[in-house]
């Protein structure tokens, strides 16, 4: 198989070929199809993120069809369209797991971070993660579903019910929670870089009611503000954005130092709570919901060998929506 692996923080990925991995005992072999570029594996490669196992193949939003089952999983499921998300692994011994939280398990195990990911054309998986996609949507458009979009359900879960809604940092999971909102009867306020007219014109394209800088004030009170931006600073600007009682969720797995701030900016029975990666029935709970809501995900495509070039876009920002790495065509070699 072909995979770009990354050896040390801070470097390029580097392309590599490697024998095809053979599913152990609970797991599946995938063909990958496609692999959405999220932010964490930003945070995974530029080393914000310790300890990860390397070398390691980055990509945890794996969509591709099962070719290859290990011990204990039922051999119906070759041939099955499956996604793989960042939670890869759990014990199902601790008590996080044994009370219904999974996703805190004390020993746990994060695709494209301590196992190894979707950036490649195969790809092992737990088969109890890896969730069954059915066969509707095409895979690059499902591939942001797998962080991107479960992510941001379990980040808008935790938000509560209240109607209006800021969404800072409008990037590959607001795109898609924005649409779960309005769905739901929302009313959207999208938070972009200072400046960044396209993207707020891409908010409202897809609904928000008002879409303006990190640095501006919303028209009014927010009931519940949810943060992709991994941007500490403005946890505070958050803060003075919601109500009386309002919450503030911070949905990234990696975010800047929040600065200090006046505690009347909490006073008032306001929420500052985070989000830590999901549960299996996050997946499938949003996975139900998705076909419903007929959400629409805005893509930028790269073959597999132009994975360093899709990160360093995302870095700067060039593109609205979500990046997906696709397998290079068979005449074309990629780069490294």
């Amino acid at each position: 198989m072909d995979a770009m692996i990354l050896e040390a923080p801070g470097r390029p990925l580097r392309r590599v070929a490697l024998s095809d991995p053979q599913p152990g005992a609970g797991q599946l072999r995938i063909r990958v199809s496609a692999c959405g570029v999220c932010r964490t594996d930003l945070h995974v490669v530029d080393g914000e993120l310790p300890h990860p196992r390397l070398p390691i193949i980055p990509g945890h939003e794996i969509v591709g069809r099962v070719d290859a089952v290990g011990p204990g999983v039922p051999a119906s499921r070759i041939g099955e369209r499956v996604g793989v998300p960042w939670l890869g692994h759990t014990c199902g011994v601790c008590p996080y797991c044994q009370g219904g939280q999974e996703n805190l398990c004390d020993d746990p195990g994060f695709t494209g971070y301590t196992l190894n990911g979707g950036y490649a054309t195969a790809a092992v998986a737990d088969a109890r993660h890896a969730f069954a996609l059915g066969e509707e949507g095409d895979d690059i458009s499902l591939a942001p579903l797998l962080c991107a979009g479960l992510i941001g359900w379990r980040a808008l879960s935790i938000a509560g019910r209240g109607k209006r809604l800021g969404l800072y940092g409008f990037g590959a999971a607001a795109h898609i929670i924005a649409q779960v909102a309005r769905w739901q009867g929302r009313t959207v306020f999208a938070f972009t870089r200072p400046g960044d007219a396209a993207s707020a014109a891409f908010a409202r394209s897809l609904g928000a009611a008002w879409a303006g800088g990190s640095d501006e004030a919303p028209p009014e009170p927010l009931d519940a503000a949810i943060l992709f931006a991994p941007v500490g600073a403005l946890v505070p600007v958050a803060l003075r954005a919601v109500r009386k009682g309002g919450r503030v969720v911070c949905a990234g797995i990696h975010m800047s130092d929040i600065p200090s701030f006046p505690y009347s900016l909490l006073w008032e029975e306001r929420q500052i709570v985070s989000v830590a990666n999901l549960t299996r029935q996050d997946g499938l709970d949003f996975l139900a919901v998705a076909p419903q809501v007929g959400i629409v995900t805005k893509t930028t495509t790269y073959p597999l060998g132009d994975a360093n070039r899709a990160l360093d876009d995302l870095r700067a920002g060039r593109f609205d929506g979500a990046a997906v790495l696709v397998p290079d065509p068979p005449d074309q070699s990629g780069g490294q």
